[in-house]
Formats: C-alpha cells, sequence, structure tokens
C-alpha cells in the first residue's frame, strides 16, 4: 500500500518564487524529500517560447534539492508539471503533492486520494502525433497506476501530463536521421502532443481502443474524461501524474472529476466538485465550499464550431489575440466564480480532452 498524500495550493509571486514550496517544508507541513510531483500555472504567454515554466521548474527544483537530501539528478526525475498563461483573473500558483508518514495521518477505510508519478519512455519528434507516441503513453500510465495502488481505472480522476513539442530544432534532429514531423508549425504541434497524449491515457484506462493514425487529431468523438495534458519545450518524454482514490490508504483528501460540455459549464465544475466527495446543495455558493476545496483542474477548447449555447463568437476568426488566450481566460472567469479562487489551473489545447468544445476537470477535496 503506497504511502497517504498530502496535497496542498501555494501562490507563486514573481517568476522564480518558489518561496511558497520553501515555507511549507520549514513549517514542517511537507518533507522535500516525500514530493511527488507540482502541477502548477506561470504568468507567461502559454507558447511555444514561454520560458516562464523553465523559471519556475528551476526554482522549485532548487528549493527541493536545497531542503531535503536528494541530489540534483534526483530531483530531475520529480514530475514539475508547467501551464503557461495566466490569461484574465487566472493567478500564477502550484499544487504540491507530497506523500506522509501512515503513523501521522488519519486511518480511514473510504476511499483516499493516492498519487502515482512516472516518466515515459523518450519520445521522437516524429513519434509526436502518431500512434508510437499513444502506446509510449499508455505505457508510462499504466505505470503510474501501480505506483498509486490504483488497480480499477474507475478510480482514476485525473491524469495530468506533460510531454515534448516540436521546435525548429527538433524538427531538424528527425529530418536529419531521415523522418518527417506531423507537422512543422510547432505552436500547433502543442495541440497534437497534448490530443496524441490524451488519446494514450484513453487506451490506458480502457475508455478507447488504440485509435489509428488517420483518427488522432481529428476524430472529435474520442475522448478521455480524466486527462490534462500539456506540452513544452523542456523535455523530451511525457511527465505523468495519475491521481485517484485508493480504499485503506488513509489521509485527508478525496479526487472526483467531470467534464464541463462547453466553455459555460459551471454545472460541471460542481459535478466534479461533488464527485470528490463534497456534500453541496441543489445550487450551489463558493461559500459552500467551506475552504474543503483544495483546486480544481480543468481543460479547455474554443468550439470549432465557432459558437457556443447558439451564439457565434470570433476566437478562431481573430488574428489579434490567438484563441489559446481567449478561452484561457474565459473558462478561468467561470472557474473561479464556482470556486471564489482565481488561483486555478486552466489549461488550453483540449483535444481528445472531453467533449469537443469543453474540456475534463478534476477536483481534490477534503471531505
Amino acid at each position: 500500500m503506497p504511502d497517504p498524500i498530502e496535497v496542498r495550493k501555494i501562490p507563486i509571486e514573481s517568476v522564480t518564487d518558489a518561496s511558497g514550496l520553501a515555507r511549507l517544508i520549514d513549517d514542517g507541513e511537507l518533507e522535500a524529500d516525500r514530493v511527488l510531483a507540482v502541477i502548477g500555472k506561470t504568468e507567461g504567454n502559454g507558447g511555444v517560447n514561454d520560458y516562464t515554466r523553465l523559471l519556475a521548474d528551476r526554482a522549485f527544483r532548487e528549493v527541493l534539492v536545497a531542503k531535503g537530501t536528494r541530489s540534483a539528478e534526483e530531483v530531475a526525475g520529480v514530475p514539475l508539471v508547467w501551464s503557461g498563461g495566466t490569461d484574465g483573473v487566472l493567478s500564477p500558483h502550484a499544487t504540491v503533492f507530497a506523500t506522509t508518514d501512515p503513523a501521522k495521518a488519519p486511518a480511514t477505510d473510504e476511499p483516499r486520494l493516492s498519487v502515482g508519478v512516472a516518466m515515459s519512455e523518450i519520445i521522437l519528434p516524429e513519434d509526436i502525433g502518431r500512434p508510437a507516441m499513444v502506446r509510449t503513453v499508455a505505457a508510462g500510465v499504466r505505470e503510474a497506476m501501480k505506483i498509486a495502488g490504483i488497480e480499477d481505472p474507475a478510480d482514476v480522476h485525473y491524469v495530468q501530463t506533460k510531454t515534448p513539442l516540436l521546435t525548429l530544432d527538433t524538427i531538424n534532429d528527425a529530418r536529419s536521421r531521415g523522418n518527417d514531423v506531423v507537422t512543422e508549425d510547432t505552436l500547433k504541434s502543442m495541440d497534437i502532443s497534448n490530443s496524441t497524449t490524451a488519446l494514450g491515457i484513453a487506451v490506458a484506462l480502457g475508455e478507447i481502443e488504440m485509435p489509428e493514425a488517420a483518427r488522432i487529431h481529428k476524430d472529435l468523438s474520442l475522448y478521455s474524461s480524466v486527462a490534462s495534458c500539456s506540452s513544452g519545450v523542456e523535455l523530451d518524454r511525457a511527465q505523468i501524474v495519475v491521481v485517484g482514490n485508493v480504499r485503506g490508504i488513509g489521509g485527508r483528501f478525496r479526487a472526483g472529476h467531470g467534464v464541463m460540455r462547453d466553455a459555460l459549464d459551471a454545472d460541471g465544475i460542481w459535478d466534479a466538485i461533488r464527485s470528490a466527495g463534497l456534500d453541496l446543495p441543489a445550487r450551489p455558493h463558493p461559500d459552500d465550499l467551506r475552504d474543503r476545496l483544495v483546486n480544481v483542474f480543468i481543460k479547455c477548447e474554443a468550439d470549432p464550431g465557432g459558437r457556443v449555447r447558439g451564439r457565434r463568437n470570433i476566437m478562431l476568426d481573430d488574428s489579434d489575440v490567438h484563441w489559446h488566450r481567449q478561452i484561457k481566460a474565459c473558462v478561468g472567469g467561470v472557474a473561479a466564480s464556482v470556486t471564489g479562487d482565481p488561483a486555478v489551473f486552466v489549461s488550453v489545447a483540449a483535444v481528445h480532452q472531453g467533449p469537443s468544445g469543453g474540456g475534463t476537470v478534476a477536483a481534490i477535496v477534503e471531505p
């Protein structure tokens, strides 16, 4: 049985601020060597050249090395998943997952939070957007489930990943070995990396069968209900964080999930919170959360039809502000209105992550 989990959300007050993590460790709330993963939002542009992710990554890893006994090489294996872009009211923050001493955790036979982390095999640039990447991610998800002690895929409520995207350097690397890539548009490769990863998660959890190449990033009827996939320039393999519930593990926290059917679907967020174990009235208000919600993790996507609830929008036609930033700000506002807290995790590029035009929602609560 894995150790129980402690989870904390901390603000990020500047691009390189990891003081919140340092305080948690100094105050004895978490142990540096027990930190399993960090999932956070940074304040950059969210694009290929968003180096705030790299800056946050370095700052948090330096704290883990300085405050613990693990070497820099060992800390390099800890998944730190950074999603760039805090458009609108979204606030930079990080959610930290760590194990805790079972003797110090509340004992219960009720399902409680468990986390498994894994790093996949290397994903070559020519595999991005293709079945080879789906298979690689699926294998990594299965490994993370084993580490979390989760046997039934139904007990998985959230899978957060970070995978490589294409850059000019990696495109040239593939060419030098006689291979082509799925696209030479580096920004588009972000969306394709995310969607291919989501299919790998869906395959691992039995949500879909292994897809043919022609269906990847095209057949929008295929999706995972628990995938949240992000990509960047800072790695060459999939960082995988599987979050679910295990009976008998003990601890204070529990996970749940739901889906947003469209960008305005606040009920989808409330459904995820209820799924995690909070009793809520029929028409809930942020005050009903009673400070027992740790965080929500949401994927979003501009509806490919260019409409929300029958009303036309121009996100996909706007040449001035990319739709990534517009939909992120929109869904961030909806999520903040539900939780009463702008420090919510909202990530864009959600193809195969929830229904088309919507996205997946995970919640972690203290029931």
